[in-house]
């Protein structure tokens, strides 16, 4: 009861009070104790002792209702054959003073306080109970187990509180706990080793009583172990919410004493080790020190298991550890695929399997492993059992790296797989799936025939006004199809697609996405004569000159645009048109010399083309290579002669290019028709006849360097 005044403040302690406690008969006592409470204001006393008793039922029932990871059951050991009291707070503190049994009773009815959320505010008031706790913990927890327990457990209900982490701090038991673990995680190392040595004895000496009688106290002694570790780590997790906090735990080596503590059996315990591994996972610097250890293979030894809970957090801490390669590849070397594989059957746990897989499949080197295990069956029919539901983001994206491995598309063709995926993709319009498709599309070998069926149905998504990234796909799928009896002219006219194609080259006329996939369809149709006299007739080979002139920094446009050339240029006709009418020749030289080497390869397979079909490009393309390869030999020379210390140039041999002789004396440096003539110094008779006639090229006027 408490009048306005402070000076005025009377407190009654209800010892007795609890849910079974009759309140009428309660409330006259009160009143008739306390002088100072006229029993005319009895119905005012009782009321507000049936609110505090109803608070306090209600406080019960939502701590018996919780089970997020930070509530603990109480531990075998925990028993009291009292009911804790507030009120005796001081004298529980004084058993703290006591011998070990004193002690750990002192503690354990603390405890039960403490373990009521209403009591900690009292409790915090209490420096006295709080630094002798505190101190006992740091004096004699290796004395007993019990005792460390129990008394970290009373600090660990304050660590529930984001508030309450500063005491927790001030008294350092944070700290205290990562020591105590770490001397634990010992002990139970050599509890291993000592019950190793009994077992051989016991062989040794054929008995077993020494050894039975070993492992029932090591099991004991393990429960023990395993309660105080409990304990110790949920406090720790607490604390880690404060990141600050959690870079002082991974000073201390958190890290590899959580990855330790993966041997052990207790699901409880390995759920809390999985939880707490999983929230330091997402800080990069924790993520390398699981690397350099063996935390997956540890935890690939988890998946599968029958509790649901630790294989959810295991599954959800190796999908935080699949975005490092490295740790990907020990996934895989660990056996997890054909695992993981085995949980898309469970619809609980399929989604986060599903990601992992996906993140997996992402390195080619792993591509081909999904052959072997039943994933792809697996997943084909979770996509056809969609129905015509859009596809989940990740299996459609997972099937679309599978696709790019040659043997897993081959399976995904078989029976009519190809048909079922063809029907659904042009029915949905779904680009996802395309892309699928068009994977599939891209490898060599006797299933691609399987697509002469569905050009058409191809084709004739392109003139359509469908959505860009949809068309880009089925043009991509198109261009993959170099089939040698795909006639390729009667798609063009039978679908119109010539006007489409020349229209979507003109720069900015539509997505450069588009625009690019559009050049490498040219590229595939140009391979057939027809089509690619029916492309130059049409005013394509401009219009990709003014693609090129646009795109020139794009080296993905500027190949593709030159291999359309390359194709053009094999027929007569087209090649006709490329050399006489346009100035395409005169951009290949330009380009023939790019820091690309894809695009220097094409160019040169392309001007050796025209060199050999026209005179008057092939000495321009002649000269051309000659002058660059002249310009590159000097630059060589004068930048060796800078960055040597003599103004000589040395050979193999030790001795000066430059002697008391003309450097054009040397026969070892003349050209022949192979190349430079041997060091004995043999010239053919042929080589001052080439001189004359200023053949000294190769065959087709190219320095023998480019043959």
């Amino acid at each position: 009861m408490q009048a306005d005044d402070a000076r005025y403040l009377k407190r009654i302690r209800l010892k007795s009070l609890n849910s079974n406690t009759d309140i009428a008969s309660l409330a006259r006592k009160v009143v008739e104790e306390c002088r100072l409470i006229s029993p005319s204001r009895l119905p005012e006393v009782e009321q507000l002792l049936f609110y505090l008793q109803n608070r306090k039922k209600s406080a019960e029932k939502k701590e018996k209702k919780q089970i997020k990871p930070r509530d603990l059951t109480p531990f075998e050991g925990m028993e009291l054959d009292e009911e804790a009291n507030i009120n005796s707070i001081d004298d529980y503190v004084e058993l703290l003073y006591e011998d070990i049994p004193e002690k750990i009773r002192g503690a354990t009815l603390i405890l039960h306080l403490a373990r009521n959320p209403d009591n900690l505010e009292e409790l915090l008031q209490n420096e006295t109970a709080l630094g002798a706790l505190a101190r006992v913990l740091r004096e004699d927890w290796k004395q007993s187990v019990d005792l460390a327990t129990t008394i970290i457990y009373v600090f660990f209900c304050f660590s529930s509180f984001s508030q309450f982490h500063g005491l927790i701090t001030h008294y350092k038991i944070g700290a205290l706990c990562m020591s105590i673990i770490e001397h634990e995680l010992k002990r139970y190392d050599l509890w291993q080793d000592e019950l190793q040595k009994k077992k051989k004895a016991d062989i040794l000496s054929n008995l077993k009583k020494e050894y039975e009688k070993a492992l029932k106290k090591y099991h004991g002694l393990l429960t023990k172990q395993e309660q105080l570790l409990r304990v110790a780590l949920y406090l720790l997790l607490n604390l880690s919410e404060d990141t600050r906090t959690e870079l002082k735990m991974r000073n201390k080596n958190i890290v590899h004493l959580l990855v330790k503590t993966l041997d052990r059996d207790s699901e409880e315990l390995l759920v809390l080790v999985v939880s707490f591994l999983k929230k330091l996972s997402i800080f990069l610097e924790n993520k390398n020190d699981m690397a350099e250890i063996d935390t997956v293979e540890k935890l690939a030894k988890l998946v599968p298991c029958e509790h649901e809970d630790l294989l959810n957090v295991t599954l959800r801490l190796l999908l935080n550890l699949s975005f490092d390669t490295g740790l990907r590849s020990k996934m895989v070397h660990a056996d997890l695929l054909p695992k993981l594989t085995s949980l898309l059957e469970d619809e609980a746990q399929r989604q986060i399997a599903m990601c992992i897989l996906y993140h997996i499949s992402i390195d080619d080197r792993f591509k081909s492993m999904f052959a072997y295990t039943d994933c792809i069956p697996q997943v084909m029919k979770m996509l056809f059992d969609c129905g015509e539901q859009r596809f989940d983001a990740e299996l459609i994206s997972f099937c679309i790296n599978l696709a790019a491995n040659k043997r897993n598309a081959q399976i995904m063709c078989e029976g009519n797989g190809l048909k079922m995926l063809m029907k659904r993709a042009l029915k949905l319009k779904d680009p996802l799936m395309m892309k699928m498709i068009r994977n599939i599309s891209q490898h060599d070998g006797p299933f691609k025939n399987l697509f002469i069926d569905y050009v058409g149905d191809l084709a004739a998504q392109i003139g359509l006004k469908e959505e860009e990234e949809f068309v880009i796909e089925c043009l991509g799928t198109l261009s993959n199809l170099t089939i040698p009896d795909l006639d390729w002219e009667l798609v063009l006219k039978e679908y119109n697609l010539v006007p489409y194609l020349k229209d979507h080259l003109k720069p900015g006329s539509a997505d450069d996405d588009l625009i690019l996939e559009v050049v490498i369809m040219i590229g595939t149709v140009s391979m057939d004569d027809s089509c690619a006299v029916m492309l130059a007739k049409s005013g394509i080979i401009p219009a990709l000159i003014e693609l090129l002139n646009a795109q020139q920094e794009d080296d993905e446009f500027v190949c593709q645009i030159v291999y359309v050339f390359y194709q053009m240029v094999f027929h007569q006709a087209t090649r006709d048109v490329i050399i006489k009418e346009t100035q395409a020749p005169a951009y290949l030289i330009d380009l023939m010399h790019d820091k690309n080497a894809e695009i220097r390869k094409v160019c040169d397979n392309t001007l050796d083309i025209i060199a050999e079909y026209d005179v008057e490009w092939g000495k321009k393309i002649q000269s051309e290579k000659f002058r660059w390869h002249n310009s590159q030999w000097l630059e060589m020379v004068e930048n060796q002669q800078m960055d040597e210390a003599e103004p000589f140039m040395y050979g193999d041999d030790g001795e000066p290019f430059l002697q008391n002789g003309d450097i054009l004396e040397r026969p070892d440096l003349f050209y022949s028709a192979d190349g430079i003539i041997p060091a004995d110094g043999a010239i053919s008779p042929e080589f001052f006849t080439d001189f004359q006639n200023g053949d000294l090229l190769g065959p087709q006027g190219f320095p023998s360097r480019y043959i």
